[in-house]
């Protein structure tokens, strides 16, 4: 069975039961090395003629679309199914979700990347905030215009003016096909989702580049969630040990919510609560006190850490990051950039009132961070495009500026790549108070740039 490729687009179309056995026949060594040389950009798995499938069924496909991605780099995942199938497909796989999920092919169209398709206007849903979040970026990234729907209740209205809209986005899952630990962002918390078996293989599966990084833009707070860890060894216990200790270097906070003991040793709670390490016994212990999610993630100064200087390949990409962070102003705003002044210096605010601040880091063959301060104005424009409706509440306004500078930073790591330079970029740090900001950068030099947006000034600063 070989993949039909149209605009960009394979689909593999099984048919019938599609269990374990059923599903090797279908697919031949030929059939994968001819999708994995194919120039589509995404790789789907279609399930509208399957009558039934079990989870050996499916992993015989999720496998070959591991070799695809792997080979080539494109979207992955399944479509064409119902909500009794997405429900089993969630179930089956849980943590270990790391391919997409399209509930119609033509909602995937909307998603891949050199698809001939038109600007349209797209209702968003998913009960995950953090998807909400990830398919509005994609989206925009591709030309499109995301309304996100923020409550179940609320998704139910608007889908029901099927005339606003020309997509409706339901049951469906951004996936991220590798094999780290996955995290998010809740709260100016960065959140890590352990599973299984904690052992020396934690080490190889934690992206300890980006969490450095996501130290040095600011984040002082990583929460690992442990709900379905079954066990912890003593290699896993030396790992987080020392995780512990470069955060207190850096004045952050580590916490493990939701972990039991039936197989892991209650000494090695203590070792690690000796560490600095706090536990909790739900995530929402933490999150839903607004005053201990503020104390445990506040910026901290760290004297004398991490005070690089700019080099001359940084320098010589800042088109390119001013670029993108126009571009992406310009898209959100329709507001049109002039720039003032641009000049080596430490950062300086002359203005900080009435302005939030964010920060996002990149690393691979280049490393540093662009922090960025924002008339609220700006903000709120962000803001009221990704959800549809203009708001004055600041936790939704950070929420939105998170997902503008995310596309900034997704934007800046496609044009470096054009260039053949590879990078990974953290997910950014949102700031109510600039202070806070000031305080994570401190002495570091770098390129600071005044804009001005229809007279709102707009501060871009990059550094290392």
């Amino acid at each position: 069975m070989r993949a039909i490729i149209k605009n960009g687009i394979g689909v593999f179309h099984p048919q019938g039961f599609l269990d374990g056995d059923a599903a090797e026949s279908m697919l031949s060594i030929d059939d994968i090395k001819a999708t994995e040389n194919s120039e589509a950009s995404m790789i789907l798995v279609s399930l509208k003629k399957v009558i039934f499938f079990n989870k050996n069924g499916l992993e015989t496909f999720v496998r070959m679309l591991k070799k695809v991605h792997k080979s080539n780099n494109a979207i992955v995942g399944f479509c064409d199914y119902d909500i009794k199938k997405f429900n089993s497909i969630i179930n089956f796989f849980q943590n270990e979700l790391s391919f997409s999920l399209f509930k119609t092919y033509e909602i995937a169209s909307l998603f891949a990347q050199n698809y001939d398709k038109q600007n349209k206007n797209v209702l968003v849903y998913s009960d995950d905030k953090s998807q909400r979040a990830a398919m509005a970026i994609e989206l925009h990234n591709n030309g499109h215009n995301p309304i996100i729907a923020q409550s179940k209740a609320e998704f139910k209205e608007k889908s029901a003016k099927k005339d606003t809209y020309d997509m409706i986005i339901e049951d469906s899952y951004i996936g991220q096909m590798d094999s780290n630990i996955s995290s998010r962002v809740t709260g100016n918390a960065i959140i890590y989702t352990l599973s299984s078996y904690l052992d020396a293989d934690t080490t190889n599966k934690f992206n300890i580049a980006y969490h450095t990084n996501s130290l040095k833009i600011g984040f002082r707070l990583f929460i690992f969630e442990c709900y379905t860890v079954k066990s912890m060894n003593i290699h896993a216990l030396n790992f987080f040990s020392k995780i512990a200790t470069y955060a207190a270097e850096y004045n952050a906070t580590i916490c493990f919510v939701g972990m039991t003991y039936e197989k892991t040793p209650i000494k090695f709670k203590e070792t690690l609560e000796d560490c600095g390490i706090m536990f909790f016994e739900r995530l929402d212990d933490i999150l839903e006190d607004k005053e201990l999610l503020h104390e445990l993630g506040a910026s901290k100064a760290v004297a004398g850490k991490d005070k690089k200087g700019l080099n001359k390949a940084l320098v010589s990409e800042l088109p390119k990051y001013i670029d993108a962070t126009v571009a992406t102003i310009n898209m959100m705003t329709n507001a049109k950039a002039t720039k003032e002044s641009a000049q080596i210096q430490t950062i300086d605010i002359k203005d900080k009132d009435d302005k939030l601040a964010s920060s996002i880091g990149f690393y691979g063959d280049l490393e540093g961070m662009i922090m960025l301060a924002f008339p609220k104005k700006i903000a709120k424009k962000a803001c009221e495009v990704l959800i549809g409706e203009e708001t004055d509440d600041i936790e939704l306004i950070l929420d939105a500026l998170a997902e503008f500078v995310n596309i900034i930073g997704g934007k800046v790591k496609s044009l470096l790549s054009n260039e053949n330079i590879k990078v990974k970029i953290t997910l950014p740090r949102t700031y109510e108070n600039v202070d806070e900001l000031l305080e994570v950068a401190q002495d570091k030099k770098g390129v600071q740039v005044d804009l001005s947006f229809e007279d709102d000034k707009f501060l871009f600063f990059l550094t290392r």
